[in-house]
C-alpha cells in the first residue's frame, strides 16, 4: 500500500510546491509595479495595496518580498517610499557602455556620459552622509543602498579611487593618496549639487 500512494503523494506535493513558487512570483511582480506606479512608505501599505489585488499576505510574507526583491527606500518628496534598484536611474542608453568617459581629468565637470548620469541620479535619491577616516570616505545612506551607490560610482568615470566597498548603508571608497581623495571628493560634492532637489554633502571626520 504505501508503494502505490508514494507517487501519489510525491506527485502532489510537488505539485503544490509548483503553486507556491507561481503564486510567490506574481505576487512579487504585483510588488514591482505597485511600487513604480505608486509612493509605498511601510509594509502595511504595501500589504493593502497587495490585498487591493487579490493577495492576502502577512508582514513577514512582504518584508521577504521586499529583501528578495532588493527594495530600497529613498527620499521623494517630504517621503521615503521603496522603489526597485533597477528603477533609481536609467541604464547606459544604446551605444553606451558603463565606464563611458572613465579617464576624464581631475576636476573635469561629471554628466558627461550615461553612467555619470545614472551616478547623478543615483545621488539626488539617495540622500548621503560623508565621513572621512584617514585616506577613506564613508558614504552613508538608507538601510540596502550601499551596494547600489558602490556599483554606479565603478561604472561611472570616476577613477580617483583604489576601489569600493559595499556594506548594508555604507559604501566605503579608499584611496591611495591625500590629493586623490581631496580631487574626487571636489567632484563627487559638484555631482550630486548638480542633481536636482540633491541635499548638500557633509564631510565629518571619524573620531
Amino acid at each position: 500500500m504505501r508503494t502505490s500512494q508514494s507517487p501519489t503523494l510525491t506527485r502532489a506535493g510537488a505539485a503544490g510546491m509548483l503553486d507556491a513558487k507561481e503564486a510567490k512570483r506574481a505576487r512579487q511582480e504585483a510588488i514591482r509595479e505597485i511600487v513604480a506606479r505608486r509612493p509605498i512608505a511601510s509594509q502595511t501599505e504595501l500589504a493593502e495595496a497587495l490585498a487591493e489585488r487579490g493577495f492576502e499576505v502577512t508582514q513577514a510574507t512582504v518584508s521577504r518580498d521586499i529583501a528578495e526583491l532588493g527594495l530600497v527606500k529613498v527620499a521623494r518628496g517630504d517621503r521615503h517610499v521603496y522603489v526597485a534598484p533597477e528603477d533609481l536611474a536609467p541604464t547606459a542608453g544604446p551605444g553606451i557602455t558603463p565606464g563611458a568617459g572613465a579617464g576624464t581629468a581631475p576636476g573635469t565637470p561629471s554628466g558627461t556620459s550615461a553612467a555619470d548620469e545614472r551616478l547623478r541620479r543615483i545621488l539626488a535619491d539617495i540622500p548621503l552622509v560623508v565621513r572621512r577616516s584617514g585616506l577613506i570616505l564613508l558614504l552613508i545612506g538608507a538601510p540596502g543602498t550601499a551596494s547600489i551607490v558602490a556599483q554606479a560610482i565603478d561604472d561611472s568615470s570616476f577613477q580617483e579611487q583604489e576601489g569600493t566597498l559595499a556594506g548594508d548603508n555604507t559604501t566605503l571608497v579608499l584611496f591611495a593618496d591625500e590629493d586623490r581623495l581631496e580631487r574626487w571628493l571636489r567632484r563627487f560634492r559638484e555631482l550630486q549639487a548638480g542633481a536636482a532637489s540633491s541635499p548638500t554633502v557633509t564631510t565629518e571626520a571619524v573620531r
